[in-house]
């Protein structure tokens, strides 16, 4: 009997050491693997902290323009204006009246990207599930459809960018001091001179872009009027309503979008389990031998350089419009200095999962298909002069294996999926939003 206990005794410790370990085994993570990516970390900014974004409230926290500091007032108002179809009182035809907003092109279902190659505002139809399905109306005469020439940037992390565009047109200090003559009188470019940073300008120069129309009547006429007013309490109520200060509050409102709950961010707060052993393996890559992070680095994994990397641009049967020149010379498109010719912005890197179209002329069709460009460094577009490619565009040696890791680093670990937050409830004019045309309110529900 003493036997048989001892025996039952020693069966429940090891079933019990098993079961443990293998629970600890699940939410095991490398110890050595957390060391090695927290003393790149280190090695390179001194601290994690260098590389969190702050809270999407906390404004003095967050990069602001001097001339439009962030106010909750602000935030309130832009949020709603950027996704107001009832702004689009601009159109060419008489039926796009009031079917697009700044977030046609630019919506939370996409990353804040547009869900196609070309971003369509005016002249879409549809939206499918996450913009995927907006096409050009068969209504529509194509010289009068509002079309993006370029592929459509993410609007997340644009508060850690001065300048704004793939080519930095927009922007008035910083990056842009000495391009003054490049701010083209009766152009988008003209609104450089109002003297804002790129978010604030693109912001105001887009309503007009994109026939966006900031309409007395329709502000007054609705509860728009109110935010008015307490966004801009401080200025004259006959300058209150204008386009001026909705563009300045919906840049208000896009500086705050900010993909803080990512599993990288919380890892860097302090959330050890927040990624996995082969995340951290693909953090440590990007941060040591990928090189990842000489072009993408601080909070917005962006950066305020400009790059020539061979990459194509807008092509195939889906392009709706001819890619003019300057487009197609980046950078030294904008300021006319052929040393700047086929470089583009380095675009920040959160919530590209499953956007489908990567880099400026969206020839890429995964994550994995862009680092492995990278890591191979054989440019693609035969346009671009070899002397004219980046120096930092050299082989990275990654092995598969490798790119594999990095490719689920970003994918996975740079992805924030509660970005709903950042998109209202309903509009004060009750319409469908972000797109209103038929097919856009079938799919999205609204009808």
């Amino acid at each position: 009997m003493k036997n048989l206990r001892v025996c039952n005794l020693l069966a429940i410790c090891i079933a019990t050491l098993f079961f443990s370990c293998a629970t600890d085994n699940d939410d095991y993570v490398d110890i050595t693997l957390q060391n090695n990516l927290e003393k790149k970390i280190l090695e390179l900014y001194g601290s994690k902290d260098a590389l969190i974004l702050p809270a999407s409230n906390d404004y003095l926290a967050i990069p602001n323009d001097v001339n439009n500091p962030i106010t909750d007032a602000k935030v309130a108002l832009g949020k709603l204006l950027y996704h107001e179809t009832g702004l689009g009182l601009n159109p060419k035809q008489p039926e796009g009246m009031s079917t697009y907003s700044c977030a046609s092109c630019h919506h939370v279902a996409a990353g804040f990207q547009s869900g196609i190659l070309q971003g369509i505002g005016e002249g879409g139809f549809g939206f499918g599930s996450f913009g995927e399905g907006r096409i050009k109306s068969s209504n529509y005469m194509e010289e009068n459809l509002d079309v993006q020439p370029i592929r459509s940037p993410s609007v997340l992390n644009v508060a850690y960018q001065d300048v704004m565009l793939w080519n930095g047109q927009f922007g008035a200090t910083g990056t842009n001091s000495g391009t003054e003559v490049s701010w083209t009188i009766g152009t988008p470019k003209e609104s450089n001179t109002l003297g804002f940073e790129g978010v604030e300008t693109q912001a105001i120069a887009g309503l007009d872009v994109h026939r966006l129309v900031i309409d007395e009547d329709f502000i007054k006429n609705s509860s728009y009027k109110i935010m008015f007013d307490e966004a801009y309490p401080n200025v004259d109520e006959s300058d209150r309503y204008s386009k001026l200060n909705a563009g300045l509050a919906i840049a208000a409102y896009e500086r705050t979008l900010l993909p803080n709950q990512a599993p990288f961010q919380k890892w860097l707060k302090g959330e050890e389990q927040a990624m996995s052993n082969e995340e951290l393996q693909g953090a440590t890559l990007f941060f040591d031998k990928g090189k990842c992070y000489t072009c993408h680095s601080g909070p917005g994994l962006n950066g305020m350089s400009f790059h020539a990397l061979g990459m194509n641009d807008l092509v195939g049967e889906n392009v709706l419009t001819v890619v003019d020149e300057a487009t197609k010379k980046g950078r030294g498109g904008f300021t006319g200095n052929s040393n700047d010719d086929y470089k583009f912005k380095t675009p920040q890197l959160y919530n590209l999962k499953g956007v489908g179209f990567y880099g400026h002329g969206g020839s890429f069709k995964s994550v994995k298909d862009i680092i492995s460009y990278k890591n191979a460094a054989v440019h693609e577009n035969v346009e671009v002069p070899s002397e004219k490619l980046s120096s930092m565009f050299t082989p990275l040696n990654l092995t598969e294996s490798e790119v594999d890791f990095l490719t689920l680093f970003i994918e996975r670990s740079l992805y924030d999926d509660n970005l709903t937050r950042y998109v209202p409830e309903k509009l004060p004019s009750g319409n469908c939003f972000p797109n209103a045309d038929s097919q856009s309110q079938k799919d999205l529900g609204f009808i």
